[in-house]
């Protein structure tokens, strides 16, 4: 690629060029910090096309003032906190769109790192789709607030006046995340998107080696004004000090190796001054076939193609690729000879040819690294597909690019290697077991792994491999004819799902959808009377005031109603005749109901009772405005629970009460949640539930 179109990809912006003696130009990458584009001093380290082996640019963080990003990231929070949840989510949609429309220029530069179109398409497009997917399920599951409730309330006085809530709260803190080289685009927002949307701002620190396509982007969220300033900032080049200026508040997210991971858990910021760290390390994840699969079997076929899909996408470089093939001792010369037969196959070239499967590694360095790794595991197993030395290439010069064949190994018995040694390119080992304790005792060597998978059509041999990896694995992939159409496979992380593993694999948890947000955030328990509880957390609590509505609360649009409204309905008496029609309109014809013998002998009961869907009928029909208003419809209720019997005779009445207002920022509506209580004549609790409605805002 031009240089000059290298420079209109990644900004203009960059520090003053660098003339080299061989006569190629480079641009050194510059950092955002505190609203400003800098670069550090020097000429910088370079960084090369990982498949021609040019010059792409250079990186330098010295002389940067890191304090000044760290203060700069402070006191941006404020501005982020006082975002809803909701709003949050809004802003990083537009930042997603804004992204999408310019994810080819972005493809472009992506060559360079080595990834293939595909390879590209789960990079920069699952970043994307992550940042979408986090932003709609921060609207459907999380307040349009600033404060998000964990679990029910607690009672903790006997009248009902001391109670205890657990809430979440955005912490005055700053979100360091530190990122691996082979994702320089899903990495990024994977981090980004649930920090964002917990009120913190982040700083930024991709890995040099492709840190110019990170940088790429970073640009663009910047140019688009979206994001309150310093909300993002990005530093190119090594980490330096900047977790010496990190405090109690703060947090680190990072992903690399386990001996990078060591050095930062030594950091005295961690160790002694409350900086949480997150680590996402080596991990030597494997696919275990079950003994019920035959050559014959759609399972066989899936999961072959699963192995080699995983050594070469990405050319391996994937934290979630399978590393340990584990399969049945008698198929294994089978399983073998279909692998071997399907990396045929895979064609390895320039990445930017669309007949090209498979691209290079990152770099000449990491080429190095994974023949290293490859001969070790050589001790006590064979290389039975491919050639770590040599590898023919389409339209590219092998040496001269980070190529490397894929290279499928095969290990004896009682190899030890294959669970210690992480090959980070395209290989795996063939391992084999004699029966399911033994599959599952050796995945269980590799000392916790992000990702395992399960490939069976025995729900027996399902469930003992599941709950057997499950302790080791952050997840666990169980793929049979059944969902094989619509599984993602094994090594794609979903924002939905944790992404992190447990042990070997560094303990974190990145993703999860909203539960990647509640961890940056901080969960307090808090102890109140109920009306100081209602005003702390913006949800009417049991035990506090109701404000008894003059006017019909479904008569109010949502720009109206207030925390605390209340209607006491009139009663009304539940008959035996009531009973009757109900059970013969519903065919609900249970004896409790319809035979009073049968239902006198019943503990609970001690004669017939009222449907408990019929006392919630009778209830709505109390409370009710039948008139066209405000209220558009109910979507449904919560928590229903029936606690004292109907019987004919008995008489039922409703405080309705709003609990929870939730404007919806991208319609004419919102939510309104309501405390119903359906009360007898002796003011004994028959049912309690939330009524879900959607109502006008004006």
């Amino acid at each position: 690629m031009p240089f000059d179109k290298l420079r209109d990809l990644v900004g203009d912006g960059l520090r003053d060029l660098v003339d080299r003696e061989d006569g190629v130009v480079s641009a050194v990458l510059q950092s955002y910090i505190a609203g400003r584009w800098v670069s550090g001093d020097g000429e910088g380290e370079p960084v090369f096309d990982a498949g021609t082996g040019e010059e792409v640019t250079r990186v330098s963080s010295h002389g940067l003032d890191l304090s000044a990003m760290v203060q700069h990231a402070r006191r941006a929070g404020p501005a982020i906190v006082e975002l809803t949840f909701h709003q949050r989510a809004l802003l990083l949609k537009e930042i997603a769109q804004q992204l999408t429309a310019a994810k080819d220029e972005l493809y472009e530069l992506s060559f360079r790192t080595g990834a293939t179109r595909r390879d590209s398409a789960v990079d920069i497009d699952g970043g994307f789709g992550t940042l979408f997917s986090l932003s709609s399920k921060a609207r459907r599951e999380l307040p349009n607030d600033t404060v998000h409730l964990d679990g029910g309330l607690e009672r903790l006085g006997r009248a009902g006046q001391f109670v205890g809530q657990h809430v979440y709260t955005s912490r005055p803190g700053v979100a360091v995340q530190i990122n691996a080289f082979n994702f320089p685009v899903w990495g990024m927002l994977e981090k980004l998107a649930p920090a964002f949307l917990a009120g913190l701002p982040s700083i930024v620190k991709p890995a040099s080696q492709t840190g110019y396509l990170t940088e790429a982007v970073v640009r663009k969220i910047i140019d688009s004004g979206v994001l309150p300033e310093g909300s993002l900032q990005l530093l190119s080049g090594g980490a330096g000090a900047l977790l010496d200026e990190l405090g109690p508040q703060d947090s680190v997210a990072f992903t690399g190796s386990a001996h990078t991971a060591g050095l930062l858990r030594r950091h005295p910021s961690v160790l002694t001054d409350g900086v949480r760290l997150g680590v996402e390390a080596d991990s030597l994840n494997c696919s275990v076939l079950g003994p019920d699969v035959a050559p014959d079997d759609p399972e066989f076929d899936l999961f072959i193609k699963g192995v080699v899909a995983e050594m070469t996408v990405k050319a391996g470089q994937k934290c979630t690729a399978i590393r340990r093939v584990i399969v049945p001792r008698e198929r294994a010369d089978e399983i073998v000879e279909a692998l071997t037969a399907r990396l045929t196959k895979i064609t390895v070239g320039d990445p930017s040819d669309p007949d090209v499967r498979m691209g290079p590694l990152a770099s000449l360095g990491q080429r190095v690294e994974v023949r290293k790794a490859i001969e070790a595991l050589r001790s006590s197993a064979e290389i039975v597909y491919g050639d770590p030395d040599r590898v023919s290439t389409v339209g590219a010069d092998a040496e001269r690019g980070a190529f490397l064949s894929p290279v499928l190994l095969r290990a004896r018995d009682g190899a030890v290697e294959p669970h210690d040694v992480e090959p980070f390119g395209p290989v795996s080992t063939v391992l084999t077991y004699s029966s399911l304790p033994q599959a599952v005792e050796l995945a269980a060597r590799g000392r916790g792994s992000l990702v395992g998978s399960v490939i069976t059509n025995d729900p027996r041999v399902a469930r003992d491999v599941t709950i057997g990896l499950a302790p080791w694995h952050g997840r666990i992939l169980v793929l049979n004819r059944e969902d094989a159409a619509e599984s993602t496979g094994h090594g794609s992380p979903l924002p939905m799902l944790v992404h992190g593993g447990p042990g070997r694999a560094g303990g974190g948890e990145e993703l999860g959808g909203v539960r990647a947000v509640l961890s940056h955030m901080q969960r307090t328990a808090v102890q109140a009377s109920p009306n100081m509880m209602t005003a702390i957390t913006g949800r009417w609590t049991t035990g506090s005031d109701r404000v008894p509505s003059e006017e019909h609360p479904f008569r109010k649009s949502l720009a109206r109603l207030r925390i605390g409204d209340t209607i006491s309905t009139d009663s009304r008496t539940v008959s035996q005749s009531d009973i009757d029609r109900f059970a013969d309109f519903t065919g609900d014809t249970f004896y409790a109901h319809t035979d009073p013998e049968a239902a006198a002998a019943n503990p609970f009961f001690g004669g017939l009772v009222a449907h408990g869907y019929l006392v919630v009928s009778l209830a709505a029909g109390l409370f009710v405005d039948p008139a066209p208003g405000p209220v558009l419809a109910n979507f449904g209720i919560d928590n229903l629970r029936f606690l004292t019997p109907v019987k004919p005779g008995d008489s039922i009445r409703v405080e309705l009460t709003v609990k929870q207002l939730t404007p919806r920022a991208t319609a004419d509506y919102g939510e309104v949640r309501w405390d119903a209580e359906v009360r007898n004549q002796r003011d004994e609790i028959a049912a309690s539930y939330d009524v879900l409605t959607l109502v006008a805002k004006e």
